[in-house]
Parts: C-alpha cells; structure tokens; sequence
C-alpha cells in the first residue's frame, strides 16, 4: 500500500503483519534508491504487473516510479519538479499532476495525466505518449486519441482485454 503522509510503501500480509518496503517515515523527498534509501513525496497509486510492483509518486513530483519486489526504486520516466506535457523517453517526458497508473499484460503503464486531461501510456522501455486527449482541453467528448476529451481524470485500471477505464475522483463527499 501507499503509505502517502508516511512518504513510504508498505507490505500489509493476510495475517496482519506491517512492513515497510521503501521510503523513510516522515522524510520526503524524490530520491531512487534500495528501500529506506528511497524517498517519495505521498506516494498515492500502485499497480502490480507480472514483476513486481510499479508506484505511482503524488502529483507533485510529475513522474512515476518503477519498483522490483527488491526493494530497488527507480524512476521509469518524467522528472521530478518538472511539469509538462511532453512525449518521449524517459526524463524527457513530462506530466503534469498524474494521479493514477495502471499495468496492462504486456507490461504497459497507463497514467491519468490529471491536469492535462490526458491518458499518457509508458512502454516496458520508458516511452511516453498520449494515448487520449489533448493536453489543456479539457471536457467530455467521446472519440478516439487526440479528439476525446477529459475532465481531471484521476483513476485508471485495465481489463485482461486491454481496455482501459478512467474515471474522476470526486473532490467532494456527495450528499445523501
């Protein structure tokens, strides 16, 4: 789980046994590194592809991170402090507030990109491009790449089909 005020990933067994994975409690930061050595500023979604375990850093940094069972953090791409809505390889990429992630079969990460309105795509090899919406048009349109549009998007997951699903995290509790 993340572990977001805490800046640390945490282990919770079937049996109730905590353990921490990566991150220091209390110190933030953006740092790659073997467990406590790393460092995230509230980290916030995780997803599980096939191994291990890929993080997701809060907003703030605008990049992802890519973690192995063994403790080891390194960044898959973006760079932190650095906003933007660019496509490329690695620390070329930017993001601007991403929010959810997701794996697919083949070891793609989907990202809602939040303040972009964009769903943004990594391959296995750290290539970022977009994969819907266009970066600082936000709305509701249904189409396909570049012509659809979204509002925020904060929440991502894949089917074993491959189809991807995003949705709005509300930033308000609704009324009964």
């Amino acid at each position: 789980m993340a572990d977001t005020l805490n800046h640390t990933l945490r282990k919770v067994t079937s049996a109730g046994v905590v353990s921490t994975l990566a991150g220091a409690t209390g110190s933030n930061g953006s740092a790659d590194g073997t467990g406590s050595a790393a460092r995230f500023q509230g980290p916030q979604g995780l997803a599980f592809n096939s191994s291990g375990v890929l993080t997701w850093r809060y907003q703030q940094s605008h990049h992802p991170d890519g973690r192995a069972f063994t403790g080891v953090v390194t960044t898959v791409a973006g760079l932190a402090g650095n906003s933007g809505s660019s496509d490329g390889l690695g620390s070329v990429a930017r993001f601007n507030y991403p929010s959810g992630v997701a794996v697919d079969s083949a070891g793609n990460i989907y990202v809602a990109d939040t303040e972009n309105h964009t769903i943004r795509a990594i391959t296995p090899s750290g290539l970022v491009t977009t994969s819907a919406g266009l970066a600082g048009s936000s709305g509701g349109a249904t189409a396909r790449g570049s012509a659809s549009r979204f509002n925020s998007p904060a929440a991502i997951s894949v089917d074993p089909s491959g189809n991807v699903y995003v949705a709005r995290t509300p930033t308000t509790t609704p009324s009964e």
